[in-house]
């Protein structure tokens, strides 16, 4: 019998928050070896093998597990890329889809129906060989419609998936170029059996083999020495270390205790600069900090008021004072040039007092305007506000800004009062981006922008194989949001870690922190 099942689209699937935090399709047949496309090969200089390698990373805890459909931070995200692989990757240099356990796909004309080769003489670290009944189990598993996993959301689409005289046939409810970028979700560990008997037995495909696991304290592994791949996994250990506190992060790096850390914060940034044995790691994200504005709620349903409060804030302040210059300017649409087909021929918005007092007049409202910040919001949330309450009396517009508690933010301000601070992670792609807060029925329209209009746009891209395209309606999008929408972006955040400058190798994967989860597989020991 034929796997069958359907769940709500991904914009609704009612996943929490801290799980979707944290987020170009092939056209017609790709097919490579996963070596010659692998991302980060064209390297300076020729991997060195051995060594223990020990990472200092944010966010575990002691609920951590091995079952890859929990994982929802730092910690599980570099756990499970050590481990285990999914169908396909994205490439670090243009997010493009790039083969791995499928070694090609071939879309249908109109994109709802996917045919994917899957890769044969794989083997898992129980050694047995990797099937096309593996693959469909483990996304059965993940996209039924009871399943607790955190790509529930993604394989929301799926009408059906099959074997199909050994490939993997995936039927769509509607043409969607990218399910390929989003079979790459860290999620969707390919496993044996799809992981249903023992979803947390930590047995993949992955570069290197699970030797221990105690949750909210360390994971350690060793080398998987019937790797599938050559290109990776190069030293012969590796250590994950639970290190949540800022200051426990910087000592250990400082003093050779481990040689990786992750999330540096950049008002330590140039402190650790000074050091001769550590090498800051800045790489470009799509995760931004931004004020949202609700079109449906006086006096935010003026796009006039919301034109004059867009070009009221300075974003250039607050990429220099908030984050210290580790960052991008953003443009007032949640979208840069780190998603592929991404638009980069948009005027990009500055802080102009003169129009900011054009719109404001136009708008006739008259009075302060309540802005609610806290910092758990982002870092820095509360400081932003003032500097765009600062900014904005230069333009005659007052705004009251309050400072809400930390605790209860996300549940009793996010979504819920009409102009606040807010931050979103990135997502695979656009359309992933656009469907999870801006389509009209999405939970997490959290500017209660409606327009379907701007649906049919998103919908039309969705299934669109053609890039050149695809990319235009992609730019309409965008503009439609940057001049009619509530979002105030000022920056995109960057991602800040640290390394031991013995430490060679490390991929700057566009838009994804920790080298997109392959730290471990990617780096080497120079000496």
């Amino acid at each position: 019998m034929t796997p069958t099942w359907k769940s709500e689209p991904y914009a609704n699937a009612g996943l929490n928050r801290r799980a979707f935090l944290g987020g170009t399709a092939a056209l017609g047949v790709l097919a490579a070896t996963a070596t010659s496309l692998a991302p980060g090969r064209a390297q300076a200089q020729e991997p060195k093998r051995g060594g223990h390698l020990k990472l200092g990373l944010n966010g575990g805890a002691a609920t951590d597990m091995l079952d890859p459909a929990g994982y929802s931070a730092g910690v599980a995200f570099v756990t499970g890329r050590c481990w285990g692989d999914t169908l396909v990757e994205s490439h670090p240099e243009t997010g493009a889809a790039v083969p791995s356990l499928a070694e090609s796909w071939e879309p249908s004309a109109d994109a709802s129906v996917w045919t994917f080769k899957i890769r044969k003489g794989v083997q898992f670290h129980d050694g047995s060989e990797m099937t096309v009944a593996d693959v469909l189990a483990t996304l059965k598993r993940h996209g039924d419609a009871g399943s607790k996993s955190g790509a529930l959301g993604l394989l929301g689409s799926i009408k059906s998936i099959e074997d199909k005289a050994g490939d993997l046939v995936i039927t769509l409810t509607e043409g969607n170029a990218d399910l390929p970028l989003i079979l790459s979700d860290y999620h969707l560990i390919i496993q044996p059996g799809g992981g249903v008997e023992n979803p947390h037995a930590a047995i993949g495909t992955g570069p290197y083999k699970l030797t221990s696991f105690e949750a909210g304290v360390r994971t350690t592994f060793e080398k998987n020495a019937n790797d599938w791949r050559s290109d990776r996994g190069f030293v012969e250990s590796v250590e994950i270390i639970v290190m949540n506190d800022t200051t426990a992060r910087i000592a250990a790096l400082s003093s050779g205790q481990v040689h990786f850390i992750s999330m540096v914060e950049p008002k330590t940034a140039a402190l650790l600069k000074r050091a001769p044995t550590v090498e800051i790691l800045q790489t470009g994200g799509k995760g931004f900090y931004s004020f949202l504005m609700h079109c449906d709620t006086a006096p935010f349903d003026n796009n006039d008021l919301r034109l004059a409060l867009k070009y009221a804030i300075d974003r250039q302040e607050i990429l220099d004072r908030v984050l210290g210059g580790y960052g991008k300017l953003g443009n007032d649409y949640p979208v840069n040039t780190a998603y592929a087909l991404a638009p980069d021929d948009i005027e990009q918005r500055m802080f102009d007092p003169d129009k900011a007092a054009f719109h404001f007049k136009k708008s006739g409202h008259s009075g302060a305007v309540v802005l609610r910040a806290a910092n758990a919001a982002f870092p820095g949330a509360v400081d932003a506000a003032v500097l765009f309450q600062e900014s904005a009396k230069k333009a005659g517009i007052a705004i009251d800004v309050k400072r809400e508690p930390d605790d209860g933010y996300w549940t009793n301000v996010w979504n819920v009062q009409p102009f606040c601070a807010s931050y979103w992670g990135g997502r695979p792609t656009q359309d992933s981006r656009y469907a999870t807060s801006y389509v009209s029925n999405a939970e997490w329209n959290d500017t209660r922008f409606k327009r379907p209009d701007f649906d049919k746009i998103i919908l039309q891209a969705r299934a669109e194989l053609d890039d050149t395209k695809r990319r235009e309606l992609y730019r309409t999008a965008a503009l439609m949001v940057r001049d009619e929408g509530g979002l105030i972006l000022p920056v995109f955040n960057d991602y800040l870690n640290a390394c031991s400058k013995q430490v060679k190798g490390y991929v700057h994967d566009i838009g994804n922190d920790v080298s997109n989860g392959y730290v471990a597989s990617r780096v080497w020991f120079d000496s």
